[in-house]
């Protein structure tokens, strides 16, 4: 058996690409018997210095969370372009875009998931921690996320 690549095996997120996160996020939380959540739009490219493809990108997105226990479930409504999720979108239509681990040391879990070609598409930062989407589509069958929170200074 080899060595765990991502350093951890806990599953903290799973995420939905939608067109109308109002719409999904009502529809979700009837489904779920909760209050609709709030959504909140992502920071701006000069804050979150998002890159897609190793380019930088004017693209931020909607979010909505529900909390499930140690899973949350997340909608994103792409605002602009390019960026992974409206190009999920534009593919597919609403649905599952991927599965997040929290994890430590996102350049080393970078490398290692690289070495087994799940390659980085899209990064970037986030009030209190940094993210990334690897691409695992024809090794895994799924994109998935990296998040790392950082430490407070």
């Amino acid at each position: 058996m080899g060595e765990n690549a991502l350093g951890t095996d806990i599953v903290t997120q799973v995420a939905i690409v939608v067109r109308d996160i109002e719409k999904a996020s009502a529809a979700w939380a009837q489904v779920l018997g909760v209050d609709v959540p709030p959504w909140k739009a992502t920071d701006t490219a000069d804050v979150s210095h998002i890159s897609y493809r190793g380019e930088t990108t004017p693209a931020r997105a909607k979010l909505a969370f529900f909390s499930l226990g140690q899973v949350s479930l997340e909608l994103i409504e792409p605002i602009d372009a390019p960026s992974t999720w409206n190009d999920f979108l534009e593919a597919h239509g609403d649905g599952i875009h991927h599965i997040a681990f929290q994890i430590k040391g996102m350049d080393v879990v970078l490398d290692n998931l690289a070495q087994q070609d799940v390659t980085l598409v899209q990064r970037g930062d986030y009030a209190g921690g940094r993210y990334a989407y690897v691409d695992g589509q024809s090794t895994l069958g799924a994109v998935l996320e990296l998040l790392e929170n950082l430490p407070e200074d």
